[in-house]
């Protein structure tokens, strides 16, 4: 008896003397936890948005496994079978796992353990990729940023059933796949490893969360600090055009974290990057923070993480899709599985907002773990609340001091001025400093073309990108900002381009009648200075809000100037004559030129040129003020494009040639509606009879939108002088203006 008792007090002691660490490690450890699980099983059957997620889920899942496990020899790109079939073995065995561990049913343990021991099989003697494409070639995937993917998922997928497995079965596993696996997406590439990109991103938190189901410290730091020595060159590129790594600069998760995010949430690479990265950045910091808080990963950068979910919501039109920014699938939207992972862990740490759960419920489903648990009871007890988005200013740069992206709001977002003065965006970015989109809820008006890809579709260069993407997509003139002599900026070229960023002159939304940004690019064209003020107005005498854009140029030389606007929707008038040529050429040889052909040609009839057009049963009127000198061009996109690459969207384009200083002044009216239904429009014609500028120096440009009915309002912004506090004295026609502040707004009769 006492025998007994004494080995009870040593066992006793030995467990007190465990480090807590250690005492912890029984899995799940990553997203799951042993708590979380037990808190999921008690509710099963009452919460009905996680019933009905864990339900679809596990409908998924038994086809799958109905169907059998199979893992064939790579041979494609994206789209092909073998891709498909291996991402979404990775998809399912994540999901598997977690329905083990919340139904405890061993049929899902045991469909991951056979899956994986196949992996284990056939990744001892698996070759690189055929598919030589990639700089970084992956071994199941024709690149290692999908191999990063397939560990990530199958390291939440491992650890969900970690316990179930023997040790000798744990062992192999670690042995001939995991550890393998893991060194070569890093130490095998270093090109793709250690480097500033949402590539990388994935590769670090893949070798990081099977280094904590593991419990490798190697790995892990691995993971949070890159690799020390990678013996890379300075200055060596991808086949992005980006550079892979820069002398000094340190790389690894947490450089990812602290360098591509600015203080305010923005990513760098754009809404659509920011987007793919999330996941990963979310689930190895969440999964740190449950292993390791101790590092405070989740907390790095004053908890920027949860900041980036805010403004990624922020980032899209009414219906949730993202502006595409930079490279962008257009479509993409918070309904992705990524963005589900983003709105319940942001919900669940960052203290529980409402306007969060109707995000939710328009997605309709939650991750299978302890924050889908938390949204769904949210959503269950009425605690939702409508998630407004209002203008925001995000910038960019690690420490926000690299320009950045403006959206002005109008309403419930009847109408979205999206404004880019952002830096490069790695090698993901455009050259379009000061380019501008517009939205009238999810209706694109004047649109920013986005990428040319078509992502995951083989017939369209195996799902990858296109050659068209650099040469037309990327280059100032497929957007809506200023070209200059037909070249782009930066000479469209990286390594110039991500030297610079352009300048914040002002932004505010303090007022419900005007909402303004206003930038600055110096170093686009060296000499050459643009300045561009955009600004929603509602004036008193007009039913809806106008887009007022001022683009303010100042050269040391003559050069042409092309100012294109990519509308959307169907021609309808315009106040100026224009010639049709008889046959489409190119209206250039390069810098994206060679792809737009020329459809028609004219000349201003007046000092106000107007531009009618209707898009989705709403009339838009664009009046600007003109030059009889000035060349008024038709263009589209599709020239030089054999494969039929390119959408075929059109541009009006206002052209000024042998001009040094230059002012651009239009605005963009949003009148009347049109129903196919009944057949009848509405308010069809503009309601401004004139556009004019009243006044313009170094100081100040002075602007008059005249309407129909004899009444005007007067801008005036402050070219130079930006501070809030300073008082502006300007006189115009004889007649006085007075006020404080960077701009002025007015009736003037």
């Amino acid at each position: 008896m006492k025998l007994i008792k004494v080995k009870v007090v040593l066992l006793t002691l030995l467990v007190l003397i465990i480090p807590i660490e250690l005492q912890a490690r029984e899995h799940p450890v990553l997203i799951l936890t042993k708590a979380g699980v037990e808190e999921i099983r008690k509710t099963l059957g009452q919460v009905p948005l996680f019933d009905s997620s864990v339900e679809k889920t596990k409908q998924e899942v038994d086809i799958e496994i109905a169907m059998g496990i199979d893992t064939p020899i790579p041979t494609d790109y994206s789209g092909g079978y073998t891709h498909e079939r291996h991402k979404k073995n990775f998809v399912i065995a994540q999901q598997a796992g977690a329905l083990y561990q919340i139904l405890e049913d061993e049929k899902y343990a045991e469909y991951v353990r056979d899956m994986l021991f196949q992996y284990e099989a056939m990744y001892k003697d698996l070759p690189v990729h055929p598919k030589p494409r990639s700089y970084a070639r992956g071994k199941l995937f024709w690149q290692c940023l999908n191999d990063s993917n397939w560990l990530l998922y199958m390291a939440q997928a491992y650890d969900s059933i970690y316990s179930f497995l023997s040790e000798e079965e744990r062992q192999k596993l670690n042995q001939n796949l995991f550890r393998p696996f893991a060194d070569f997406i890093s130490i095998g590439n270093p090109q793709f490893y250690n480097r500033i990109h949402n590539h990388s991103t994935w590769g670090n938190a893949a070798v990081g969360m099977i280094g904590l189901v593991m419990d490798d410290q190697e790995l892990i730091d691995r993971a949070l600090y890159g690799i020390v020595d990678d013996g890379l060159a300075l200055g060596l590129k991808d086949n992005d055009g980006g550079f892979i790594k820069v002398a000094g600069q340190k790389t690894g998760f947490l450089a990812n974290l602290e360098q591509p995010f600015s203080p305010d949430g923005y990513y760098t690479e754009g809404p659509y990057y920011q987007r793919y990265a999330m996941y990963p950045f979310l689930v190895f910091a969440l999964a740190m923070n449950n292993v390791k808080p101790e590092l405070k990963v989740f907390q790095h950068k004053d908890g920027v993480l949860l900041k980036a979910v805010d403004a990624l919501l922020n980032l899209s039109d009414a219906e949730g899709n993202f502006f595409p920014l930079n490279d962008a699938q257009k479509g993409m939207s918070y309904y992705s599985a990524s963005l589900v992972t983003a709105v319940d862990m942001a919900y669940f740490y960052g203290g529980q907002n409402p306007q969060l759960l109707s995000v939710a419920e328009k997605q309709n489903e939650v991750l299978l773990d302890q924050t889908g648990l938390s949204v769904a009871i949210g959503i269950r007890d009425g605690k939702s609340e409508p998630f407004i988005k209002q203008s925001v200013n995000l910038t960019d740069g690690s420490d926000g001091t690299e320009g950045g992206v403006a959206v002005l709001r109008y309403g419930d977002e009847d109408l979205s001025l999206v404004f880019k003065y952002a830096a490069q965006g790695l090698s993901h970015g455009h050259y379009d400093k000061l380019s501008f989109s517009l939205y009238d809820r999810a209706d694109e008006i004047i649109q920013d073309y986005g990428l040319v890809r078509f992502v995951n579709i083989g017939q369209k260069g195996g799902g990858n990108y296109l050659k068209e993407n650099h040469s037309w997509a990327k280059q100032t003139i497929a957007h809506n900002s200023l070209t200059q002599d037909q070249t782009s900026h930066f000479k469209g070229k990286y390594e110039i381009g991500s030297q610079h960023h352009s300048e914040l002159h002002f932004f505010d939304d303090s007022r419900a009648d005007i909402q303004v940004v206003s930038a600055r690019e110096a170093n686009a064209y060296p000499g050459t200075e643009m300045h561009r003020t955009m600004a929603i107005i509602k004036p008193e005498n007009f039913a809806t809000p106008l887009v007022l854009d001022i683009m303010k140029v100042a050269s040391d030389a003559k050069h042409q100037y092309d100012l294109p606007f990519y509308f959307m929707g169907q021609v309808l008038q315009a106040n100026f004559d224009y010639e049709i040529p008889s046959s489409l050429t190119p209206l250039g040889d390069s810098d994206g030129y060679q792809h737009l052909y020329l459809e028609g040609k004219g000349k201003p009839a007046s000092d106000s040129t107007q531009f009618n057009w209707l898009v989705e049963g709403k009339f838009y009127t664009l009046t600007a003020v003109t030059n009889v000198t000035d060349e008024l061009l038709f263009a589209r996109v599709g020239a030089q494009d054999p494969e039929f690459n390119l959408r075929r969207d059109a541009a009006l384009i206002f052209r000024r040639k042998d001009a040094g200083d230059s002012l651009f002044v239009s605005v963009i009216e949003p009148h009347g509606r049109y129903s196919p239904v009944s057949e009848l429009s509405v308010n069809p014609k503009s309601n401004i009879a004139a556009l004019k500028v009243a006044f313009d120096t170094e100081a100040y440009t002075a602007v008059v939108i005249e309407t129909l009915n004899n009444k005007s309002s007067l801008f005036i912004v402050a070219n130079r002088d930006a501070a809030t506090y300073t008082k502006h004295h300007l006189k115009i026609a004889g007649k006085h203006h007075n006020w404080q502040g960077p701009y002025h707004l007015e009736m003037i009769r």
